[in-house]
C-alpha cells in the first residue's frame, strides 16, 4: 500500500507521527467506454480551450477565477493557507462514536505509526478502548480540508474515517415525507416480532458484491459468442394501496421458515 499523507496526529501536547493508507478498495468490475459503431475505446484529453492542444500533466496547474481572472496556486500556497493542518490532525474534542450520525461519515482510512512514533500511537489507541470514546479534528488532505474521526479498529489498529461538514448536507425538506401518524397498533407488533426475528450480530462477511461475479460470468458467456436473458425485475407499483398486515405476515411466514430449514 501506498501513503496518501504523511503528519501526525496532536493528542494535546503528544504528537503521533503517523502516515495515512486508504482502507477501502472497489470491487466493481474495470469497464471501459466504447464507441458504439467500431467499439474503439474512448480516450479523454486535457485540451487547451483556446489552442485545442494536448496539454501534459506536468503543464497543468490550478486556478480560482475571480473578477474574470484566473488566480493561480502553487503548493506554497496550498500550505500558507492553514500549515498546520497540512502536517497535524490535532485532535480537538473526544465524543461517543454513536453520537455522529452515519450521514456524516465519508472515507475510512488506515493509521500506522512512523518511526518513534510507535508508544504514542498504542497509547491513544489504548486509552480510547478504555474510555470508549474517539477523537475529532481537523485536516488538509488532498488540498482540501477534512474532518477526521480516530478511532480503534479490532482492537488492533487506529483507523481515521473521514467525516462530512454539516454544510455538506443537504437539506430534506423539500422531500414528500408522510405526515406524522401513528401506525396501527397490530401492525406495529408484528412489525417489531420481525424485526426481533430478524435480529442478529452484524456480520459484514455475509454481504458480498455478487452483482460483479454475476456480470462477470455473462461477459465470459459473450466472448463465448454465447447470450443470456434474465428475468426482468418487477417495477414497484405506484399508488396501489398495500395490506400491511398480509405482507408482514407473509414476511413472519417466509422468515420462520428460512429459520426452520
Amino acid at each position: 500500500m501506498k501513503a496518501i499523507w504523511n503528519g501526525a496526529i496532536g493528542f494535546g501536547l503528544v504528537n503521533i507521527p503517523v502516515k495515512i493508507y486508504s482502507a477501502t478498495e472497489t470491487s466493481k468490475l474495470d469497464l471501459d467506454m466504447l464507441d458504439k459503431s467500431d467499439y474503439s475505446n474512448i480516450r479523454f484529453k486535457r485540451v487547451n480551450e483556446n489552442t485545442g492542444k494536448e496539454v501534459k500533466w506536468e503543464n497543468i496547474v490550478k486556478g480560482y477565477l475571480m473578477d474574470d481572472k484566473y488566480i493561480v496556486l502553487d503548493e506554497e500556497d496550498y500550505e500558507a493557507a492553514s500549515p498546520e493542518k497540512t502536517k497535524i490532525l490535532s485532535i480537538d474534542q473526544f465524543v461517543k462514536e454513536e453520537e455522529v450520525d452515519s450521514i456524516y461519515f465519508e472515507t475510512p482510512y488506515y493509521l500506522e505509526p512512523q518511526k518513534n512514533g510507535e508508544s504514542a500511537y498504542r497509547l491513544l489507541l489504548k486509552a480510547l478502548e478504555e474510555t470508549q470514546m474517539v477523537g475529532v479534528g481537523t485536516f488538509v488532505l488532498r488540498e482540501s480540508e477534512a474532518i477526521g474521526l480516530i478511532r480503534p479498529y479490532k482492537n488492533d489498529i487506529l483507523i481515521l474515517n473521514r467525516l462530512r461538514f454539516d454544510q455538506e448536507i443537504r437539506d430534506y425538506s423539500d422531500l414528500k415525507i408522510p405526515a406524522h401518524k401513528a401506525p396501527k397498533p397490530a401492525e406495529l407488533k408484528m412489525a417489531i416480532n420481525l424485526i426481533e426475528q430478524l435480529s442478529q450480530d452484524f456480520d459484514p462477511a455475509m454481504y458480498k458484491d455478487t452483482y460483479s461475479d454475476d456480470l462477470l460470468k455473462i461477459i465470459k458467456q459473450k466472448a463465448k459468442g454465447k447470450s443470456s436473458k434474465a428475468k426482468k425485475a418487477l417495477p414497484a407499483k405506484e399508488g396501489k394501496v398495500i395490506d400491511l398486515m398480509a405482507q408482514l405476515k407473509a414476511s413472519l411466514n417466509n422468515s420462520k421458515s428460512k429459520s426452520a430449514s
